[in-house]
């Protein structure tokens, strides 16, 4: 089967991994003042094809926390280094206090150029004007949640480590699948048990960016970095650090400069 090209567009894999969703100009006005995430793929070719692959932190918050608390301990882990994208991951709780949390960390992840990702509801990220959702194996369907966010927002699948199930999602247009778990985690019991060599297989032969999650560490994230990871999805190697999440976040961001792989674009400052 020929390698999925479809809605993350048809450029060498580097040139995606190196920042698949840097702030460009947008197409959105209404969305114009931090840019499109998607529409960056629709700029100059040529330069792309010059990028280098990088792997990128995916953070995701904590299964339960006080969003004023949390806003503290999230700036401290966006000043410390590059971070693609913020996950609001939050469970068994009512709309409201997604909301809620909503309005008290977007901005703080939108100052940093990060993106934000709501966990599972389209129809919030939609209502809360999100940059993008992500949906699992028991949640709303891809063709759905792409309805309900339009063209311009970013859309990733779990896959589990079902290369075939990547594919059938990449085909449809999802802007990243997420492989795992890796490792055992504290956060979720895991489904799914995927080897690395998935992530290099992924890498080697498509261009849709890839996100490996499940019990990821600082110290055992080697592997993956290795495999071509876009994205390492973390929780508790973040937000549990003995020494904080600032000293979390540089931490990883040593191990992909270790592979090469250090994503070097300007971030912005914290408005």
């Amino acid at each position: 089967m020929a390698p999925p090209t479809s809605r993350c567009g048809a450029y060498p894999r580097a040139a995606l991994g190196a920042d698949p969703w840097a702030p460009g100009p947008s197409l959105s006005p209404q969305r114009a003042e931090r840019g499109s995430y998607r529409d960056i793929r629709a700029l100059n070719a040529a330069t792309q094809r010059e990028a280098r692959a990088t792997t990128r932190l995916y953070l995701i918050t904590p299964p339960a926390f006080d969003p004023d608390r949390f806003a503290k301990e999230l700036e401290e882990a966006l000043a410390a280094g590059d971070v693609a994208c913020l996950q609001l991951r939050l469970k068994e709780v009512q709309d409201d206090a997604i909301r809620r949390a909503t309005r008290v960390l977007k901005p703080i992840a939108e100052g940093r150029g990060v993106a934000f990702i709501m966990n599972d509801r389209p129809d919030l990220a939609a209502e809360l004007d999100c940059d993008g959702v992500h949906v699992g194996e028991e949640d709303m369907p891809y063709s759905e949640a792409r309805r309900l966010l339009g063209p311009d927002r970013i859309v990733g699948v779990t896959c589990g480590a079902s290369r075939d199930r990547a594919i059938t999602a990449a085909e449809a247009g999802t802007d990243y699948v997420a492989f795992g778990a890796f490792f055992p985690s504290t956060t979720k019991v895991a489904k799914h048990h995927a080897d690395p060599e998935l992530i290099r297989d992924w890498s080697e032969t498509t261009v849709v960016p890839c996100c490996a999650i499940g019990g990821i560490t600082q110290k055992n994230c080697g592997p993956l970095v290795e495999a071509g990871a876009d994205f390492l999805a973390v929780i508790g190697a973040i937000w549990s650090h003995p020494k904080g999440p600032r000293a979390a976040v540089a931490a990883f961001n040593e191990v992909f400069a270790h592979h090469g792989r250090a994503y070097l674009g300007a971030r912005p400052e914290m408005k």
